[in-house]
């Protein structure tokens, strides 16, 4: 289970330039291993939630809506151009670090990344491997292309919810003046509709969007998650836009970096946790991360496949298989540390 609800004792939003002001708290142990959390999709934002992965004994527990989400500013709900400014994965890795600094972190014990925290946790990571001791992996997304088309291209999804796919598609061509050319490029669609000018056509687009991800999230559809994000504007277009937005610009990264650059951190603790049956980022990446890194000569790579569990972080199997993960690694931190 989940740790209790967890208050923080220090919050705040820190200025990292380009008009992008990071909302950030800190809870747990103010002396324990500095742990941060990286949200998802880009765009998912943070929830009190997610503090409760770590042992708030052990852990001193960081946690911050990445650039345009969340409390940070500004949201793109409310301005989507400014949103967009300098909004990439090479300042969204510079951001934490701006943040460690901030907080007078000598370095991260623990990095924890779903979905696109771990595509994020691998790049910062990779450009930082002095300033990581570990990193937990839930739902590994490496970024290839293979990744993107099946999710948003070409229909692999299809094969576990035809229904999600049909009404994914469904939506460009209810709307499409030229359903021939846009069927061809359904990313690009979905941009030219999140980014209209009619706000409207804006949030329809969103829902639509945001409205398949979700359903195809857990192996149990949860109506009133997907309620709860299609009622809220400053969770749902920043969601939306900024998945969209990474999708598009491949996220920012050279084809193939995550997997090439694994010898940067073969010195790292990595446990990776994923849903078997996840159908947003197939078991294949993880499956591929953890042969690099063993290739690279990493000494501690723990790959659990979780039966029963699909995408989302409340998955029941993910859950106990992050907590486990972090209690473990919390050990080994604590353990060398004393040595």
């Amino acid at each position: 289970d989940l740790y209790p609800e967890l208050p923080c004792h220090e919050e705040g939003h820190l200025d990292v330039g380009d008009g992008h002001q990071l909302y950030y708290d800190v809870s747990g142990n103010p002396d324990g291993i500095p742990a941060i959390f990286l949200h998802g999709g880009p765009g998912g934002g943070i929830s009190p939630r997610v503090r409760r992965f770590f042992d708030p004994k052990v852990y001193k527990v960081v946690i911050f809506d990445q650039r345009g989400s969340g409390k940070s500013i500004p949201n793109a709900c409310d301005d989507l151009k400014a949103s967009l400014v300098e909004n990439n994965t090479p300042k969204l890795v510079s951001d934490i670090d701006a943040l460690r600094k901030h907080l007078n972190i000598d370095k991260w014990g623990l990095v924890l990344g779903g979905s696109w925290g771990s595509t994020l946790a691998l790049a910062y990571a990779q450009e930082y491997p002095t300033l990581v001791e570990s990193l937990v992996l839930r739902g590994v997304f490496l970024f290839g292309p293979d990744e993107v088309d099946y999710l948003f291209g070409n229909g692999g999804t299809y094969g576990q919810n035809p229904q999600a796919w049909e009404d994914y598609c469904r939506y460009i061509k209810d709307t499409s003046d030229d359903w021939e050319r846009e069927e061809k490029n359904l990313l690009g669609a979905y941009w030219n509709r999140l980014t209209s000018s009619d706000k409207a056509t804006r949030e329809a687009a969103a829902a639509a969007f945001v409205g398949y991800e979700l359903s195809i999230s857990k192996t149990y559809i949860d109506p009133a998650v997907i309620e709860e994000y299609l009622g809220t504007p400053s969770m749902l277009i920043p969601f939306a836009v900024m998945e969209v937005h990474y999708m598009l610009n491949a996220g920012f990264l050279r084809r193939g970096q995550l997997l090439d650059n694994v010898c940067k951190i073969s010195h790292l603790k990595v446990a990776i946790c994923h849903g078997r049956a996840d159908y947003v980022c197939q078991p294949q990446a993880a499956w591929r991360l953890n042969q690099a890194l063993r290739k690279a000569g990493c000494q501690y790579v723990d790959c659990e496949f979780v039966s029963g569990a699909g995408h989302s972080d409340t998955e029941p199997g993910l859950v106990d298989a992050m907590i486990r993960a972090t209690d473990k690694l919390a050990h080994e931190l604590k353990k060398k540390h004393m040595t």
